[in-house]
């Protein structure tokens, strides 16, 4: 099936202004021009907090719950007015009726008839009966469910239902084709991808960002999300112990999706800076300054099912790779494995020892077919089959 000329509905598990871009927003803006696109933000999964992020957060839903549609990067953003009580029998009734309304009337304003049904999430099984979709696709990029603040039975009990009725479902990690291979007969691995051709513009001569030129070498990046459940301070704090000499920058959000984050253990070690986030395009500048980049990420509950995006854009940018032992990077070419401080510290000397500008390019070369077009055209030729 090509994808162009389709209505698509798809509903994602984040709102569109993420701070961090998923899959949801680089694919979605790549189809957006051949494409009628109706995205549906966040159904809400995780139980909100009493916090400042998350009250402003739920200011703006109630006010643009009933409001139609918005114009956004070339597509049409709903948000949906949603209970996010999903382990409250009475919440669950009320967006079982209310999203599909909601839905169905934006689809209707937009032209669309029997559009292609895409979702994240297990909770869009209450749109198939209203849409009549032509074609439903489960992108199953993450292990949800696992989350901090996800009420896990009812997220899996949904995801099961919505697993049965797809034509394809697409997965991120093993552990995920796995539970999914247990739901349905159509089901595709898709490790996370990455806009591999811009990150290899960091192979090039240029700008290197600012604040992380101002740090002595060698400088040994990060760049994401850094939140409590994710990155294992621990091991951060043991690996920046061992070795004072270099300079550990993380680059992006502290506390995104975790408002209780604490990194006040890494933040006062003199060697680990917090740079703060930056646009997605300014991302190359930051890796163009590096000397290797890391993934020092915990590996037990949702994390054993993480196939983190960053994987391909540091391979891009030719960077050499050094993570924890994340189930789904196992076979990975040029991603180097380390359990401790003291392993990554060792793993991270060998890369770096090793590397090259030839190296860095056969890195880069390597891994381009890892793109965001190439996931789009999987995408086409699985709800084709």
């Amino acid at each position: 099936m090509a994808l162009s000329g389709q209505d698509i509905v798809c509903v994602g598990f984040s709102d569109w202004n993420n701070t961090i871009l998923t899959n949801e927003q680089h694919l979605l803006t790549r189809m957006a021009g051949d494409n009628t696109i109706l995205f549906v933000e966040s159904l809400g999964l995780r139980r909100p907090q009493v916090a400042g992020r998350d009250l402003k957060r739920i200011a703006r839903r109630l006010w643009r719950g009933v409001q139609p549609p918005r114009a956004v990067d070339g597509l049409h953003v709903l948000s949906p007015l949603v209970l996010p009580l999903h382990d409250v029998a009475a919440a669950r009734r009320f967006n079982a009726y209310v999203l599909p309304w909601l839905v169905r009337r934006a689809a209707r304003k937009l032209g669309m008839r029997t559009p292609i049904l895409w979702s994240f999430v297990g909770q869009a099984e209450v749109l198939i009966d209203p849409l009549q979709p032509s074609k439903v696709l489960f992108y199953n990029d993450d292990d949800h469910g696992a989350k901090k603040g996800i009420d896990a039975e009812s997220f899996y009990a949904a995801e099961a239902k919505f697993a049965a009725r797809a034509d394809a479902i697409l997965c991120s990690a093993p552990e995920i084709t796995a539970r999914m291979r247990a739901l349905n007969d159509h089901v595709y691995d898709a490790p996370n991808v990455a806009d591999t051709a811009m990150f290899a513009t960091a192979l090039a001569d240029g700008p290197v960002d600012p604040a992380l030129a101002a740090l002595p070498g060698p400088r040994i990046v990060f760049v994401g999300a850094i939140q409590a459940h994710t990155v294992d301070v621990p091991l951060v704090v043991e690996l920046a112990t061992a070795r004072p000499d270099w300079s550990l920058a993380f680059v992006g959000p502290v506390g995104t999706g975790d408002p209780g984050t604490d990194v006040s253990a890494m933040a006062e070690l003199p060697n680990v800076h917090l740079l703060g986030p930056r646009r997605y395009t300014e991302l190359p500048d930051v890796l163009r300054g590096a000397d290797a980049a890391m993934l020092p990420y915990l590996t037990g509950g949702a994390m054993r099912s993480v196939f983190p995006m960053k994987t391909y854009e540091y391979l891009a940018a030719g960077r050499p790779v050094v993570t924890t032992p994340l189930p789904a990077l196992a076979d990975v070419p040029d991603v180097a494995r380390a359990a401790t401080g003291a392993e990554f510290a060792a793993r991270l000397q060998e890369v770096m020892d090793a590397d090259t500008p030839q190296e860095r390019k056969r890195r880069s070369d390597a891994v381009q077919s890892h793109s965001f077009e190439a996931r789009i055209e999987q995408i086409g030729a699985v709800l084709g089959a």
